[in-house]
């Protein structure tokens, strides 16, 4: 009874078929373009979007003579996307997490007062990463649209809403709680939308999809929209949340960390939200029918894209697999520190101003130093945020999961070690956001009983444990100094 997984990320679609011990019979996967209009400005087009997850569906099944059974849905979360229910095309392109216009909203609504008040209903803080102050720019900047959102002929999502509404050939406008909780509109304690945080984001509160659980059949999949197939959706959650329930982290204090185009740290806290006053989020983990579990979450915006920013931008590697090789050539970074604030800092110095540094620079620097001292950045980032859960919220790490692209790279995988004190540890499948999609999706429809069940199936590929002395060599606090030049650079 395998489980088709679909996990919509933020520079392309994966998909994959799940067998019932957990393992990945087929693949696919598509990218599509990054639209970068304006500087600090990143948007996707919905259709491309959708394009590319069809092609991705397409390969995967191809790919495997096994027909799933159930589809679960992953997707890049706080993306904001508008679009018409009766025709399911987009007016306008979707705004990503990554963009930092709506720096100037938080900013406003921050200097009026209201910044406690959210924290306190939300769990988050005014950051232009959240999916409010997008939607809050747009009423603002394109009232013609937002009239249209108003009068009911758009409707309002993220990813998750939008693909599940064109699987579905428009019959669901649905979302689940863990990529609510990332809108800045929904009520963490009362677990739904806010009428107060609607109004003061200007967002009413008909265009917003309806929250069910995050496993769970919701609707299926129309043949004449989605490939010729009828399939039941029974799994949604934000690709951390589901990165974090693909590593059996089901117990309270079990932390993973996905390596992606940014990087997540994510602790499960039970059935407790856990608030913090040191920048890290407080979010939903996954609702499984029977009440929220939360999770305490270090969101760090650029990590893997700064890897693509190293092949894309500057042109110093072909591909980002080379990143590893090229870096193993010199012994260390030859003090050049990499702060990749290419979009602002997240957790935990939320700093939407601050902007990419590289110091240290001499007529010895190689590309060498430079794809080092980008590994060991990421390194540095995850360590930041592991020790404000440490030392702020008393969570101490016995050891960390990683999954996602770079966590293939074993010279970072050792860096993170090292930098944690504590050993890092990798799956065999370590496509875990895709992986969750299908746990979730399957643990609705029986294809597994229990999240006991789920767990058996999380398999070892390497363990990385730390080299005495390496934490506190000194080169984390010339990292924390760099930190401090490259923040607060725009105004």
């Amino acid at each position: 009874m395998p489980v088709l997984a679909i996990d919509a990320g933020t520079t392309g679609v994966t998909a994959l078929v799940v067998g019932e011990q957990g393992d990945v019979l087929s693949r696919g996967y598509r990218e599509f373009a990054q639209l970068f209009p304006r500087p600090g400005w990143v948007e996707h087009e919905p259709d491309d979007i959708w394009t590319a997850l069809t092609a991705a569906c397409r390969e995967a099944l191809a790919g495997t003579d096994t027909e799933p059974t159930c589809v679960g849905i992953t997707d890049q979360r706080e993306t904001a996307v508008v679009w018409d229910p009766r025709t399911l095309r987009s007016p306008r392109p979707a705004i990503v997490w990554q963009d930092r216009r709506t720096t100037g909203v938080c900013d406003r609504l921050r200097e009026a007062g209201h910044e406690e008040r959210v924290a306190q209903l939300t769990g988050l803080r005014l950051d232009p990463y959240f999916t409010g102050t997008k939607f809050a720019w747009l009423a603002e900047h394109e009232p013609r649209l937002w009239a249209g959102v108003h009068d009911g002929s758009l409707v309002l999502g993220t990813v998750d809403s939008y693909v599940i509404a064109r699987l579905t050939g428009g019959r669901a406008h649905v979302t689940d709680p863990t990529n609510a909780s990332r809108t800045l509109l929904f009520d963490l304690e009362e677990g739904g939308w806010s009428d107060e945080l609607c109004a003061l984001f200007d967002v009413p509160r008909a265009a917003l999809p309806e929250i069910v659980p995050s496993s769970g059949v919701v609707g299926s999949t129309d043949p004449d929209a989605f490939l010729g197939l009828s399939l039941p959706i029974a799994g949604i959650a934000g690709d951390q949340q589901a990165a974090l329930f693909g590593q059996a982290c089901y117990s309270p204090g079990t932390s993973k960390c996905t390596y992606g185009t940014g990087s997540f740290v994510l602790t499960n806290t039970g059935s407790t939200p856990v608030r913090s006053a040191a920048g890290l989020l407080t979010t939903v983990a996954w609702d499984l029918g029977d009440g929220l579990v939360y999770a305490l979450e270090g969101a760090i915006f650029v990590t893997g894209a700064a890897v693509q920013w190293l092949r894309d931008g500057l042109g110093l590697i072909d591909s980002a697999a080379e990143i590893e090789g090229l870096a193993r050539t010199v012994p260390d970074s030859g003090d050049v520190v990499f702060v990749p604030a290419l979009t602002g800092m997240g957790a935990p110095h939320w700093d939407p101003h601050a902007r990419g540094a590289i110091v240290g620079l001499t007529r010895g620097t190689t590309r060498a130093h430079l794809a080092r001292a980008t590994l060991e950045a990421i390194a540095f980032e995850v360590r930041d945020v592991v020790d404000v859960m440490a030392s702020e919220a008393g969570l101490e790490l016995a050891e960390l999961s990683a999954d996602g692209g770079a966590s293939a790279n074993d010279l970072l995988m050792q860096l993170q070690a090292d930098q944690l004190g504590v050993p890092v540890r990798r799956p065999v499948v370590t496509e875990t956001t895709a992986l969750g999609a299908a746990f979730l999706a399957g643990l609705g429809t029986g294809v597994w009983a229990s999240t006991d069940e789920l767990a058996r199936t999380w398999a070892l590929d390497r363990r990385f444990d730390p080299e005495p002395g390496r934490r506190d060599d000194g080169r984390h606090d010339r990292w924390q100094d760099a930190v401090g030049r490259a923040g607060r650079w725009t105004s």
